[in-house]
Formats: C-alpha cells, sequence, structure tokens
C-alpha cells in the first residue's frame, strides 16, 4: 500500500486558530515530510553495538557560534527509542521522541525550538537516548540504537556527525526479575549512582578520552528509514510536586516502604533526595505494578555514598508511589513530576445528581491517564493502541478535553491505515512489532460510524478522510455476504466480541459491518463519489433487508445458534447503526430492562440505544446501577475494565480502562443534548433528554469555540444556551409547554416530533417555557 506519510500533519499554534476556521475542509493543517535532500545529519551510535535490550547511550558535542541568527532555530531530532535534550547544561526535552513507528518500517521525529537555549561563543548539546531494543504492543524496534539531530539554520549547523562523541552511560542496566510483562517494550531501569551520573551534560565535563560516534548513514537509510513529523505536542510538564501525605523530613528508613498518595491515578517519574552509604538499593513502584494481573514497570536506585538525588526517567501510573528504602538511609525529601498528553480539561458536564457528575469526571480522568504517544487500552499492563478503545476514546474527548486532543485521533487514523497489509486486512493494536492479529469487531468499529466518520464530523478534518477512504473501501471488501445476505463471520486473528458471557458473535459482527458501511456512504458522499456513494446505499438497503429477516425473532434480534440468553449489546448496536425501526422499539426496550451482558465497552452503545429509543429516565437508571460500584469507589479515580475488581472482573481487571467512559460522551450529548449536525460544528443542536434529573449544564469545546448549555426544569422550562462564533445551533424546546420566549421575544419555531425548534446563529440565549 502506499503510505499516507505525505498528509502527517504539523502541531503547534495552528491548533489554537481552530475556533476561528471558517472551512471544513482545512480545519487541520497538513505538512510535508522532510525530502531527502533537507537532511545533513547523519545517523550515529556509539562504536561498541548496543543490541541488548534497556540500553542507554550518552552523546555530546561541543559547537562554536560566532553570530546568533534573527531566525527561529529548529533541531530536527529522531531516535529510537526515546531521548533527553540539554543545551549548556539545561534541560531543553524531557522524553522525547515517539514509540516507532507511523508505519512498519519508518519512523517519526521531532521538532524542537531551540533559539533560546543557544548562545554565541561555545555551545554543548548533550543527549541521552534511551533505546528500548525490544518490540512491544505499542512499538515496534528498529533493532539498532541511534542519533539523529539536524540544525540548518542562517549561519549555525549542528549535525551529529563522526565527530560527536558517544558511550553507552555506565549508571543504567536491567534490574533482577520480575521483568514487565511482554506486552510493554519498555523495561524496569535501574540506575547505580556509584557507576555514574548526570554531569556529561555540564558546560565543564572533561569528554576528550571518550570515544567518538559511528555513522550509519544520512535519512533516509535502513533500519529506521523514512522520518516523519511527530504529529502530537511535546508532553505536558506539571513540574515537580510535594505528595500530600508525605512524612515529615528529614527522617531515617527502617527498612519499611514508604507509601506516597497522589492526588489521582497519574502519569508520574518519581524523585527522591537522600544521605546514603554506598550500595543500598531503593524500589520504586506504584500500586499498580501488578495493574492488570503480571508485572508492569519499576525502577531500581543503587546508592553511592553521601547525599544525592534521583529522579526515574521512565513513566509510571497509579494512585500512590511506593519507595522501599534500606534501613539507615536518611530521606531528605520526596517528589513526583506528573507529565502527560498535552491537552486542556475544556469541556464539563454537572447536573442536579452526584452520581453523575462523579462518572463524568472519573471517565475524563481515565481519558487522559490512556492518552500519550497513542491512545491506550490501559497505562499499566499494555499502553496498547486497541481500537475498540481507540474509538470511544476518541469520542469521549469531543466533549471533555480541547482540540489539541484530535492530533492524537488523526495520528492513530493515518496509523492503522498505514500498517493496512497487502490482502487489505488491517489489525491493532499499533503500532506493534509483537502482535499482528485482526480483531475483526474492533477494525470494523475504527473505520466505520463511530470511528473515522465521528472523527470528521467533530473535527471537519475532510483531508484525513480523503487520505483513508481508499484503504478503508479495501478492507471492507475483504468482507464477503453469505447467501442469506448477511455477513460471513471472518475469524480474523482473534474472534472477540466483548467481555462477559452470551455474546451472539454473528450479531455483534452483522450489526458493525453495517456500521462500517453506514460510515463508508458517508465517506463517499462528503468525497463527492456519487455513483460509490449509490452503491454502498443500495448495499445497505439490501443488507438490512436481510438482517431482520435473518436475525429478528418476533421481540429480539439472535442468530439461530446462539446459545445462551438473549445478548443486549447487538440489540442496543442494531438501533444505533439503524437497523432497527421504530416499530421495533418497545421490544428492544423490554429486552434491555433484563438483559445485562455488556461490558463497560458495549454498555455505551446499549446506552446509547435507550437514548436514540426515546427512553432517557431508563438509560440513567441503568447508567447507575452498572457503574455505581466503580463511581461509588472512595479511592480508584478511574474507570475498571470490567464491572469488578479481581475476580469480579474480566480481561485482566485493570482499574484505568477509557472504554469504560461512554457515559462522559452520553450524558454530554444527549443529557446536555449537544452534538454537531454538520461537519466541525458548522451546524448543531442543542437536545437535552434530561429523563428524571431537574439541572443540567453542560460545557463543550467545539473546533468553533466552547458551547455552553444549562437546562433547569421546575415549573417552568428555562436553557440558556451560548453558541460561538460561525456557527448555528437548533434548539429543541419540548412543545407541551404554552409558550417559549427567546430573550424576552417569541421568535418564529418549526415543529419536529414533541419539539419546538429554533435556529440561532452566534450569540448569547435565554428560554423560557411556561
Amino acid at each position: 500500500m502506499k503510505y499516507i506519510i505525505s498528509v502527517i500533519f504539523a502541531v503547534g499554534l495552528v491548533f489554537y486558530l481552530f475556533s476561528s476556521c471558517t472551512s471544513e475542509t482545512n480545519a487541520l493543517t497538513t505538512a510535508e515530510v522532510v525530502s531527502d535532500e533537507s537532511w545533513k545529519a547523519q545517523w550515529i551510535a556509539p562504536q561498541t553495538k548496543v543490541d541488548s535490550a534497556n540500553g542507554w547511550i550518552c552523546f555530546r558535542k561541543e559547537i562554536s557560534i560566532d553570530q546568533l541568527p534573527d531566525s527561529s532555530v529548529t533541531a530536527k531530532i529522531a531516535v529510537d527509542s526515546k531521548y533527553w535534550l540539554w543545551i549548556n547544561g539545561k534541560m531543553v526535552v524531557r522524553e522525547g521522541g515517539l514509540k516507532r513507528g507511523p508505519t512498519p518500517q519508518d519512523t517519526y521525529y521531532d521538532e524542537v525550538g531551540i533559539s533560546e537555549n543557544l548562545r554565541e561563543g561555545q555551545n554543548v548539546v548533550a543527549v541521552l537516548v534511551h533505546y528500548f531494543g525490544k518490540d512491544g504492543f505499542s512499538h515496534k524496534s528498529s533493532g539498532q540504537a541511534g542519533l539523529l539531530l539536524d540544525v540548518q539554520a542562517e549561519g549555525i549547523e549542528i549535525l551529529t556527525d563522526s565527530t560527536w562523541k558517544a558511550w553507552v552511560h555506565p549508571a543504567f542496566g536491567n534490574t533482577v526479575p520480575p521483568h514487565p510483562n511482554f506486552r510493554l517494550p519498555e523495561s524496569n531501569i535501574q540506575f547505580d549512582a556509584r557507576r555514574g551520573d548526570f554531569s556529561f551534560v555540564a558546560d565543564n565535563f572533561d569528554d576528550s578520552e571518550l570515544p567518538t560516534a559511528q555513522t550509519l548513514g544520512v535519512p533516509p537509510v535502513a533500519p529506521w528509514n523514512q522520518l516523519v513529523k511527530r504529529p502530537i505536542p511535546q508532553w505536558k510538564d506539571f513540574g515537580l510536586k510535594d505528595y500530600s501525605n508525605a512524612p515529615s523530613f528529614p527522617f531515617i528508613s527502617t527498612g519499611d516502604t514508604v507509601i506516597v498518595q497522589l492526588p489521582y491515578n497519574a502519569q508520574v517519574t518519581p524523585y527522591f533526595e537522600i544521605e546514603a552509604l554506598a550500595g543500598g538499593k531503593i524500589d520504586i513502584r506504584t500500586d499498580h505494578y501488578f495493574g492488570g494481573g503480571p508485572p508492569n514497570v519499576r525502577a531500581v536506585y543503587i546508592t553511592r555514598e553521601g547525599r544525592q538525588s534521583y529522579e526515574n526517567l521512565g513513566w509510571i501510573n497509579g494512585h500512590h508511589v511506593r519507595y522501599h528504602f534500606p534501613k539507615g538511609i536518611k530521606v531528605l525529601g520526596l517528589k513526583y513530576r506528573e507529565s502527560g498528553y498535552d491537552t486542556e480539561f475544556a469541556g464539563s458536564f454537572t447536573c442536579n445528581d452526584l452520581f453523575y457528575n462523579q462518572l463524568w469526571e472519573k471517565a475524563r480522568r481515565t481519558l487522559y491517564i490512556t492518552m500519550r504517544d497513542t491512545y491506550m487500552d490501559c497505562p499499566d499492563r499494555e499502553r496498547a493502541q486497541w481500537w475498540g478503545d481507540a474509538v470511544l476514546e476518541s469520542g469521549e474527548t469531543f466533549y471533555a478535553l480541547d482540540r489539541k486532543a484530535d492530533l492524537l485521533t488523526r495520528k492513530g487514523i493515518l496509523e492503522i491505515m498505514n500498517w493496512q497489509r497487502p490482502d487489505g486486512t488491517i489489525f491493532s493494536p499499533v503500532p506493534a512489532g509483537n502482535w499482528d492479529k485482526e480483531l475483526p469487531g474492533q477494525m470494523l468499529a475504527s473505520v466505520g460510524y463511530y470511528g473515522f466518520w465521528n472523527y470528521y464530523w467533530h473535527s471537519g478534518d475532510l483531508e484525513t478522510i480523503r487520505d483513508v477512504y481508499e484503504p478503508v473501501k479495501k478492507y471492507l471488501s475483504v468482507w464477503k455476504l453469505k447467501d442469506d445476505g448477511t455477513v460471513q463471520v471472518r475469524e480474523g486473528g482473534w474472534t472477540w466480541g466483548d467481555w462477559g458471557e452470551h455474546q451472539d458473535v454473528p450479531l455483534l459482527i452483522n450489526t458493525q459491518y453495517y456500521l462500517a458501511l453506514k460510515g463508508l456512504q458517508k465517506m463517499a458522499e462528503v468525497l463527492g463519489h456519487h455513483d460509490e456513494t449509490d452503491s454502498v446505499v443500495q448495499q445497505m438497503k439490501a443488507f438490512k433487508s436481510a438482517f431482520n429477516q435473518a436475525f429478528w425473532q418476533d421481540s429480539y434480534y439472535q442468530s439461530l445458534n446462539h446459545q445462551g440468553e438473549t445478548d443486549d449489546r447487538p440489540q442496543g448496536l442494531a438501533v444505533v447503526a439503524g437497523l432497527a425501526d421504530e416499530d421495533k422499539y418497545e421490544a428492544i426496550y423490554q429486552v434491555l430492562q433484563c438483559e445485562w451482558h455488556a461490558s463497560p465497552y458495549m454498555e455505551k452503545y446499549v446506552l446509547e440505544a435507550l437514548f436514540q429509543m426515546g427512553y432517557a429516565e431508563y438509560a440513567l437508571e441503568r447508567m447507575k446501577k452498572r457503574f455505581a460500584k466503580m463511581v461509588d469507589h472512595p479511592t480508584i479515580t478511574t474507570l475498571w475494565e470490567g464491572w469488578g475488581i479481581g475476580s469480579e472482573g474480566y480481561g485482566g481487571g485493570t482499574t484505568n480502562h477509557a472504554w469504560s467512559g461512554g457515559g462522559l460522551t452520553l450524558l454530554s450529548q444527549y443529557v446536555a443534548g449537544v452534538s454537531p449536525t454538520a461537519p466541525g460544528y458548522k451546524t448543531f443542536q442543542v437536545k437535552p433528554q434530561l429523563g428524571s434529573l431537574k439541572q443540567v449544564k453542560g460545557e463543550v469545546p467545539s473546533i468553533r469555540g466552547k458551547i455552553t448549555v444549562e437546562i433547569e426544569v421546575a415549573r417552568e422550562y428555562r436553557l440558556s444556551l451560548e453558541v460561538p462564533e460561525q456557527t448555528v445551533a437548533k434548539v429543541y424546546i419540548p412543545d407541551h409547554y404554552a409558550s417559549t420566549h427567546v430573550n424576552g421575544k417569541e421568535l418564529d419555531f418549526e415543529r419536529e416530533e414533541r419539539y419546538r425548534v429554533y435556529e440561532i446563529p452566534t450569540g448569547s440565549y435565554q428560554f423560557l417555557s411556561r
């Protein structure tokens, strides 16, 4: 397949301009990949090959600058796998680089502004590279550690070549077992302070006796191949902070484990300051070290003699950090640094029932901790971009986060299609080096209505739809229909429908196939492929008829060979896909009152079906019953993989799985009622479904600006709304009220079902209905 590299996009200030965009076709700015001729630097590595996992390499170069240019100076930096950059002793980048790769062969590179870090005269550039050296569910190793740094500006060239110093850092190494489970490309990090430190970044460090680098070629060169610009921001650094329950300092360790609390489940790098004798072993891990079952990532520090401080460079996550100090160590301070994807908590939802407020907040916290290099199913056991999870996570971002989050969604969309195999099949998680099995249901979800199309509908980014349209067609062509007109279930690599019991897999696959057709039809239509649009419409019409004839069993959907209780999942999927017409709603509603098999992942579609069918009160009731355990838990700030923990869960049972956050989307989209009705919020609707709630307020950080809606229901119906610039809202007011005034005036309206519908432009509005 021809890779979609040429459209990987730039990050930066352009994203802050989204609210003023006027074109639905260019909501995201594309950028060209640096041409082969533009690279002057060479890939470099130590003379001694680093051929084992968990390698740490120092690179250093002293340069002289006669005069600083007036224009900005940018460094282009690529590594396998992560790097830390210092210029003149000051850290410029903390954990740069992205897990590899944008395609199965290629590598990401960063662009870093360094103008403020350079000075006239002597300068020192120092880089520490962490080479994972192994594959995982989120990284494909190139098999070769290396650094590429290329600075070309007026009067300045800083280029990695054979004059750079390069050596293996002597203090880093591997811990004793247990090591992280095979899904993680990261290793435990051990730092032996008796063997080395970070003095190599200083101006006055003497590197005269250290070896120079070997050169491995100018890009593009194997094994890193083409270089693709990093499409997401550098990480947000929250700075070093004190633990809320830290003990009084100093204290002398008794050999026990010190457990300190984080404010919430967070991605952190722990820090300490101590006085010690040489040779003490300090173990650092979190309460999520066994999150999901197998061992995850921890850190070990071996003390040197004297006063010393250390911050672990690899992030770990959890609610508590556990420092095990040997007896006799004097502990002078403990801190942590939170880092994460660079986005803001821009949306909100509140109502008069505290439960739903807590659910929304826990869902957002879970979403944020599952975002970094990619969307992740969980930040402890796997850190993998499973696309069933990513579909729900990306949908949550439109209501919870600012629009920089869309960059991560677009990155994931391009990655999954750039990894498409010659036979047309796709799989996740990608990037990946030790996984290649297709989960047919999740793949259909990714390319379908709630996946790629939902991204376009909220962002207006037509370029990405154009880029993936042909690959999506190619994937859907793999699927074949049976003689009865329904789709043949493909086993793929893992025929997984959901966790939990009573899965009706043929029915699940057929509903998701139709959602994929629905996404394809809408892509063809918006791209102007009229003949193909008509063809898919006819396919959908025929498929819907065949589906209902094959699976509708008088009062519920079920495949003929299904054993066990009626599956609630495909009942909901049939509704949201549009396969079930309104004459079936009452029967499906009855089923959904007595069947409770869906995992938190599939429960989102069941609940959404209830809202779409008009059963908002029961949707909220079921949401509360299903999520009560995890929402009401007093200490766990994130949502779980299953309905319970440990033996009550399934799939490994992590307690930070963002696929459980579908309620966030539903509360904002259906209860507060805000959703786009044209790409990129050119138009949107406000159609609240409060159920039994009396007060609701929502803030939606749309690409055109923040939408704020507030509803209060008592003897009167009050709705206030802020409509951003360059968009038009349709407001739905229940028509059982005798009159409605908008900003004190009666306005023209249209009638639709049980509503009065008001179309209003940019501005602030107060609706009062009596």
